[in-house]
């Protein structure tokens, strides 16, 4: 725009130079009419502000030149040379009255075609030159201020999307730091609970190391009694052996005089008639000779026999003894060392013992109706205590039976009639089953003082979410094993202990997992929910995706149509066997460190369509054995053969019809062979058409099972 202008400029000058030469004898005139017009005051040119009014330059074609259309006059000046121009200005007048313009600027020739023509003067064309860069100024600093204007909104917008950003990036930060603090709360929890827990753990390894050196003690006293035992057994032999060779010098002293007595008398003895013998006093002894032996024999040999006697008396009297101070066990009871066994004895009855040194007590299989209060002042040393399956009832055991048993660490009562959880328990208990009774409640306070117990088992009940108290398990600070199974619970129990490691709720009738569900029992560890009702859809996303000691998940035989995702990061162990699943979705297991190693998908409805490619995406390098026989495949399933740890491999009683060469083993894996089994069985395929390299990842050829196949 610029340069196009600086052309039209000098042109124009060279034509206004050119014009001046040819009109010189004319300047007269033209100077008095410039005068006139300076005279005359401001004229048209000029505005009412005293500024000149901007001039349009008309350009008259002479009459040797054709006159160009006016929208090619432009184009014409831009692309002509200096020469051209100069060739050019002769055919053209310039015409200075501004009169006669066109102010408009949209035609260059006179409105009157017969108005005078008056050329321009120098000054003029340079004042109309100079008005016409300052408007072309004027142009570019209103295009400069427009395209200002354009930047600073450019620029506003800039600073408000900046602002906005920085608002949202504050925001973020703050969520941000909200989630850190909230993380750094959970792992300061998570930290102190570990911390409670290494104690736990040091004053279980403590408490197992004083049993340890108490079962040692114990050890160590036992080896003392059978040491002293066979040292006695080591007499008695010794006096026994002395015994006998007395006997037999005894016995060869008789031979000798009765040989001395038949010579004696030989003749008489033997014409007498034989004489019914007479009952001997005492058996062992020879009957009298004649003449009789003499005295100091007779009396050795009664001397003897009576030290024999009193011997076997005492044997006796201790034997008597031991039972007395055993407390007079009934008929089919045994006692080995410190554990007593009663073990269907056909008891009606609690047996009254009086052993102290007691501590094992077993009284399974009998028909035991009742414990009384003073059932164990007898024996207050028990640790265990089996009354399974008996006849005992919640109202047939006093309240006070259990009290005095201050050592007292496992109680079994199973397969009894219990409505409810024994009161007054001892709190050095650390083992509690009640399966298989008629428990109807769990009240706030069944569990009290029982800050020891670290199993509980509570199976084969009537309990459900309806009749246990979210508080009962309150008191059980160290609980680490629970058993809830064959019950009627619908949902996760509430109130779950914070130290629980393994929880079992088979054969129940729980429909869903909430997202609190597991919110407490951060150190959980196995989970065992089979036999129930559950179905992927019920299993809410966070019910356990964030913990990090979940390993073990059984959900065999529910109502699974899919393989459940947000499984736990840290989960290594997942049976889904005997559900109705037909698909495991891509990238299910992606999220699990280190991997899942025992996945078992056994029983299901898993088709050709089932598997996609990334559904084992996550566990190439954790996968140790994959169960997925008795499905409906019909193809070795993709992403096998990228399993580099896999040990055990289960594809039979499936569809399946051809084995390619890369679909179990890389031909590219260059270790050693890691596949242990690989069952193949009850499928469509020829095993001859089988290629040799197809297994070359198993370690032996007969861990392979080919045989039997199905017919087609």
């Amino acid at each position: 725009m610029r340069w196009w202008l600086v052309a039209a400029s000098l042109w124009l000058l060279v034509v206004v130079t050119i014009a001046q030469a040819r009109n010189r004898p004319h300047n007269q005139d033209g100077e008095i009419h410039r005068g006139k017009r300076k005279k005359d005051g401001p004229g048209p040119g000029r505005t009412r502000a005293g500024r000149s009014r901007p001039l349009k330059i008309r350009l008259v074609p002479g009459p040797s030149m054709a006159v160009e259309p006016r929208e090619n006059q432009g184009k014409t000046l831009v692309m002509k040379s200096y020469k051209n121009l100069q060739e050019q200005h002769s055919s053209y007048n310039v015409i200075s009255d501004p009169d006669s313009l066109d102010l408009s600027g949209d035609s260059p020739v006179p409105n009157d075609p017969g108005e005078p023509v008056t050329p321009l003067t120098q000054e003029e064309i340079q004042r109309i030159l100079w008005r016409e860069e300052e408007e072309h100024r004027e142009e570019e600093e209103r295009l400069r201020k427009k395209d200002e204007a354009r930047k600073k909104r450019r620029k506003q917008r800039k600073e408000q999307a900046e602002k906005q950003r920085k608002i949202v990036e504050g925001k973020r930060r703050e969520e941000e730091k909200a989630l850190r603090l909230q993380v750094e709360k959970e792992e300061e929890e998570w930290r102190r609970h570990m911390a409670a827990e290494e104690k736990r753990r040091e004053e279980e390894e403590r408490r197992r190391q004083d049993e340890e050196d108490k079962r040692r003690k114990e050890a160590a006293e036992r080896e003392a009694r059978e040491k002293e035992r066979k040292l006695e057994e080591e007499r008695w032999r010794q006096e026994e052996l002395l015994r006998e060779e007395l006997l037999a010098l005894v016995e060869e002293e008789e031979e000798e005089k009765e040989k001395v007595e038949e010579v004696w008398l030989r003749g008489d003895v033997f014409e007498m008639p034989p004489k019914e013998p007479e009952e001997p006093e005492e058996p062992d002894l020879l009957p009298a000779p004649i003449p009789r032996p003499p005295a100091a024999t007779e009396a050795e040999l009664k001397e003897m026999e009576a030290a024999e006697e009193e011997a076997e008396e005492e044997e006796e009297e201790e034997e008597v003894v031991v039972v007395e101070n055993r407390g007079g066990l009934p008929p089919g009871c045994d006692i080995s060392d410190v554990t007593l066994t009663c073990d269907n004895a056909k008891l009606t009855y609690f047996p009254p013992l009086s052993i102290p040194e007691l501590k094992s007590l077993s009284l399974e299989g009998n028909n035991i109706s009742s414990i009384p209060a003073e059932a164990f002042n007898g024996i207050p040393n028990l640790e265990w205590i089996n009354l399974k399956k008996n006849k005992l009832t919640s109202n047939s055991i006093d309240a006070k039976a259990f009290k005095g048993l201050k050592m007292l660490s496992r109680l079994y009562l199973d397969g009894n009639l219990l409505e409810a959880v024994p009161a007054d328990l001892p709190p050095t208990l650390q083992e509690l089953k009640i399966n298989e009774n008629r428990l109807r409640r769990i009240h706030k306070n069944s569990f009290q003082d029982l800050s020891s117990l670290v199993i509980l088992e509570l199976e084969g009940n009537l309990l459900s979410e309806g009749n246990l108290d979210p508080l009962a398990f309150a008191p059980l600070i160290q609980l680490s094993y629970l058993r809830l199974g064959r019950n009627h619970f619908r949902t996760i129990p509430q109130g779950l202990p914070i130290s629980l490691l393994e929880l079992y709720l088979e054969n129940n009738l729980i429909e869903e997992i909430s997202e609190t569900a597991f919110n407490r029992t951060h150190s959980l560890n196995v989970v065992s929910l089979r036999h129930n009702r559950l179905d992927e859809t019920r299993i809410a996303p966070l019910a356990w995706f964030n913990h990090r000691n979940l390993e073990s998940i059984d959900l065999s035989h529910n109502d699974l149509y899919l393989v459940p995702s947000y499984l736990p990061k840290s989960l290594v162990h997942l049976v889904l066997v005997g559900n109705n699943i037909e698909r495991i979705p891509g990238y299910v297991f992606a999220h699990m460190e280190p991997g899942i190693e025992y996945l078992y998908l056994s029983y299901n409805k898993l088709d050709g369509e089932a598997i996609e490619p990334e559904s084992f995406f996550g566990s190439y390098q954790s996968m140790v054995e994959l169960c997925l026989d008795h499905n409906q495949l019909i193809a070795v399933p993709s992403g096998i053969n990228e399993m580099t740890n896999l040990h055990f491999l289960r594809l039979n009683d499936n569809s399946i019809r051809s084995i390619p060469d890369e679909s179990i083993c890389d031909p590219n894996h260059s270790g050693d062979s890691t596949m242990v089994a690989l069952r193949l069985e009850n499928n469509y395929m020829d095993p001859q058409k089988i290629s040799p390299t197809a297994f070359s990842c198993v370690r032996s050829s007969s861990s392979v099972v080919l045989k039997p196949q199905k017919t087609k």
